[in-house]
């Protein structure tokens, strides 16, 4: 057993290079990883080690001691950061990292500045009574959804490693220990711009306005109001972001102002899940138990979190408070806007349209409508339809995605007639579509079949085989074919749940 952390081992040192550190003291509490008994790697991302520009010779053989966090890396400068946040509405005003530990940032081969954080480490002065650490399922399946969502192309934190820790954790029964390491843009959250603002620290605002953008909007310095372009390109990123989101079924869950970045990527894959049949109010948080945070919520939810971070900005947008709010709530009404381009763009691509017209977005709500009305899975109805698209013969099939297959019949005449008008090919546009319209999402069933074969006998092969299947989700993968069903009534997954 490792009695103590040990430091600045030969060989394991990251190039780190730590910026976040020189904020100040009250941005964060300086806190190491606590020791765990007997850590285990289960998995070690190298594809994305190698991009960050780490040593991964080292990390295969000091991978358990540094991602359990029993071995602290030359340059280590770790710390939990200080946030609060709005969570399902109600405000907190002191939140933070309780269970998750920045080592420090890195930055990549092509100039890009990441974290490098534990999650699962052990308490921090943010834990409020909790015990900091996490359990094996919430691990994997961040792990699990985080790399699918960047095969799928959709900003998103990554998994670069996963180590059992040989300990329990008590939660509703006793788990097995894990810790996950995660790499983000940033952790910078709506929430941190709260924390500060909610203690009327208007200098700790600008200060972590400027830090975020000479990180992620450096050009923005030059910007006439760079505190009002700085609102504007983050409400850019989440319409885009959300949308995108809608675009795969998937539902985040716990959209609260901690859970939402200012980097524009999506973050904390904890009772997140893909819907699989078509229903705009699908919920699957078992902590959201008035679908606040349901699949057609999430674009105004989006708006709400957003106005958040308008609020904290005000001072700074301009010294006359009745023009800071008149100038923010022009950004904050674009959003819709915003969001509503990037959605029927989206669409248009799902569908197969190449060009614009006006009636474009009521072929797009009829095809939901009836979707919706003869409980289509999402995902398959969308890649069987950019198989139609490309061979008449496969109508049958795209038809046998709703109850009653003859149903579709008259949407399918009236997209066929809105595809004459499109200059593409059959085969340019299939192409198109099986770009953007996935044969594999990390079904809900298949997602917690792994991580029960994990928990309850220690095999990790299912889980394994995911992450391989969902690493290329728009190839078919003729071999992996069961991988692309729905669940089975009795594998149906109704509720997930958060990892704390």
């Amino acid at each position: 057993m490792t009695s103590a952390l040990q430091k600045n081992r030969p060989g394991a040192a990251f190039p780190f290079d730590n910026s976040y550190v020189g904020l100040p003291p009250h941005f964060f509490a300086a806190q190491a990883p606590t020791a765990v008994a007997e850590p285990w790697l289960i998995k070690l991302n190298e594809a994305l080690a190698a991009e960050l520009g780490l040593d991964v010779e080292a990390l295969r053989r000091d991978g358990a001691a540094i991602f359990s966090g029993n071995l602290l890396p030359e340059g280590a400068e770790p710390l939990a950061m200080a946030y609060a946040g709005h969570q399902f509405g109600g405000f907190s005003p002191q939140l933070g990292d309780g269970r998750a530990i920045l080592l420090g940032e890195v930055v990549d081969r092509s100039g890009k500045r990441y974290d490098i954080q534990l999650k699962g480490a052990g308490p921090t002065p943010f834990s409020r009574r909790g015990d900091g650490r996490a359990a094996i399922g919430p691990v994997l399946r961040e792990y699990i959804i985080s790399e699918a969502m960047f095969a799928l192309g959709i900003p998103a934190t990554r998994a670069l490693a996963a180590v059992t820790t040989g300990e329990p954790v008590y939660r509703e029964e006793v788990l097995p220990g894990a810790v996950f390491t995660r790499v983000a843009a940033s952790h910078i959250r709506v929430g941190t711009f709260q924390y500060f603002a909610a203690r009327g620290d208007t200098d700790g605002v600008r200060a972590l306005a400027d830090y975020v953008i000479d990180r992620h909007y450096p050009t923005l310095k030059e910007a006439e109001n760079p505190y009002l372009s700085l609102f504007e390109a983050v409400c850019e990123r989440q319409a885009a972001l959300i949308a995108r989101w809608l675009h795969v079924g998937f539902i985040h869950g716990v959209m609260n102002t901690d859970n939402m970045t200012v980097s524009g990527e999506t973050i904390d894959f904890g009772p997140c899940a893909f819907m699989d049949a078509y229903d705009p109010a699908t919920v699957f948080s078992s902590i959201d138990q008035h679908g606040r945070y349901a699949y057609a919520n999430q674009p105004g939810i989006g708006q709400w979190n957003l106005a958040r971070l308008g609020e904290t900005l005000l001072p700074l947008i301009d010294a006359e408070p009745d023009c800071a709010v008149d100038k923010a709530n022009v950004v904050i009404k674009s959003y819709g806007e915003r969001f509503q381009a990037h959605w029927v763009a989206g669409m248009r691509e799902k569908i197969g349209l190449a060009g614009e017209e006006d009636g474009d977005l009521d072929l797009v709500q009829a095809l939901l409508s009836l979707m919706q009305a003869q409980g289509a899975d999402f995902t398959l109805t969308f890649r069987r339809l950019s198989d139609l698209a490309g061979d008449d013969a496969a109508e049958p099939e795209f038809a046998a995605s709703f109850r009653e297959p003859e149903a579709c019949g008259t949407w399918l005449t009236q997209w066929r007639e809105r595809l004459s008008r499109d200059p593409q090919t059959a085969s340019e546009r299939a192409i198109a579509m099986r770009r953007v319209n996935p044969a594999f999402i990390p079904r809900n069933h298949r997602v917690e079949q792994a991580i029960e074969a994990a928990v309850e006998n220690g095999d990790f092969s299912l889980f394994e085989a995911l992450l391989s299947v969902l690493s290329k989700p728009y190839d078919d993968q003729p071999g992996f074919a069961a991988y692309r069903e729905p669940p089975k009534p009795s594998e149906r997954v109704l509720a997930t749940f958060c990892g704390t």
